[in-house]
């Protein structure tokens, strides 16, 4: 009974566990879900999203028409549905309502440019169809034309065509803020984008346009060409031959001790890597068995390899136990050949298959790539 008590006590305790644990997951996800409703993002970028949920509201109401039996009466004398207050009302009653965030914000936004909306949607569409343009800008001020900044909608430097040189971008572009200095892609710099940055070069320039393209990894800051002869100046790991440029420091050659014992130095363009010798070996020249200086405790070289005396007798002892196996097989079958020669002949045929997949499966499966090869050890012995 006192087990069946403490079980059934360990039961409760976890079912109690599991259900403070789903508890805390749902309140979490509420209040997540609720700090989302509750952002607020700037000024153009809230209006934005009021458009896009107003469009999608239109999307949603596209095949709409109004209730009732007779369409071609109620279009002659409440007007086209397409432009009727009973689909913007439809339209308002979805607003905001498809936002995962700042969806808070949208219905007050809503509320607050509802006559600006109701101007556009009556008479406005067809000669300004373009709501964000008409709404966002014009009537709100909230955002500006697209490369004009500010809050009277200044020009980007290069406007129209080649903004920043057409390798960056406007600070406060399309929105009533920022200062509208060039921000540079990477490769470029300058007031207005038309240098190159260190590491990079002046691969074409003309008056209108500017192409920089990667220094070589061997130099440091600036370079003339994309090779290690352009380079002004190495980077670790790379020295300067008169003539010739940047050129590759093998540090495993330059270097003594250059990696950590039982390691093996592997160089590489500006740098070098360690890694770590073979099991097998007490210190190496090379990845592998064969490549030891010393072999490490418990392994004797064969040949030039380094292998595991164990591991070799444990070998030996497998393929004298399957030969064994298959004697015995073949004497069993001449027994009972003697007595039945259909059942020998089938045993016989069974044996003779069983052996041939056996040893297929053993020559072409990675059992025989765990451990060492008797025959080429032998010959290298």
């Amino acid at each position: 009974m006192k087990i069946i008590h403490a079980a059934a006590n360990a039961v409760v305790l976890l079912l109690l566990c599991f259900t403070v644990s789903t508890s805390s997951d749902k309140t979490a996800k509420k209040r997540n879900s609720e700090e989302a409703k509750n952002m607020q993002l700037p000024p153009c970028a809230s209006c934005k999203v009021l458009v896009e949920s107003f469009k999608k509201g239109i999307e949603k109401t596209s095949r709409g028409k109004f209730e009732g039996g007779d369409s071609a009466w109620e279009e002659d004398k409440l007007g086209s549905y397409k432009t009727s207050e009973v689909r913007l009302i439809e339209i308002q009653e979805g607003l905001c309502k498809d936002l995962d965030y700042a969806q808070t914000q949208c219905h007050s936004l809503a509320e607050d440019l509802e006559s600006f909306v109701e101007e556009w949607w009556f008479k406005r569409q067809d000669s300004h169809p373009d709501l964000y343009s008409f709404l966002c800008i014009e009537k709100a001020e909230r955002c500006c034309p697209k490369d004009q900044y500010g809050p009277n909608c200044d020009k980007c430097p290069g406007y129209p065509d080649n903004v920043c040189n057409s390798n960056g971008k406007c600070k406060g572009s399309g929105t009533r803020k920022g200062n509208g200095k060039c921000t540079c892609d990477k490769g470029y710099s300058g007031e207005l984008c038309f240098d190159c940055a260190a590491g990079f070069y002046q691969s074409f320039k003309d008056e209108k346009k500017l192409l920089c393209s990667p220094c070589h990894k061997a130099c440091k800051g600036l370079c003339t060409g994309g090779g290690p002869r352009d380079c002004h100046e190495c980077n670790p790991g790379w020295k300067k031959i008169d003539g010739k440029g940047c050129h590759d420091i093998d540090e495993c050659l330059e270097r003594e001790n250059s990696c950590p014992d039982n390691h093996f130095c592997v160089n590489n363009e500006g740098n070098f890597s360690c890694i770590a010798c073979d099991k097998a070996c007490d210190g190496c020249s090379g990845d592998g068995p064969d490549m030891c200086n010393v072999c490490a405790e418990g392994y004797n070289k064969k040949g030039s390899i380094c292998v595991n005396s164990d591991i070799l007798g444990r070998k030996t002892y497998e393929n004298w136990t399957r030969y064994l196996t298959y004697l015995g097989l073949a004497v069993a079958t001449s027994i009972i050949l003697q007595r039945n020669v259909y059942a020998a002949s089938v045993i016989g045929l069974c044996v003779a298959i069983y052996i041939s997949v056996s040893e297929y499966l053993i020559a072409h499966s990675g059992i025989q790539d765990t451990m060492p090869n008797i025959g080429i050890i032998d010959k290298l012995s």
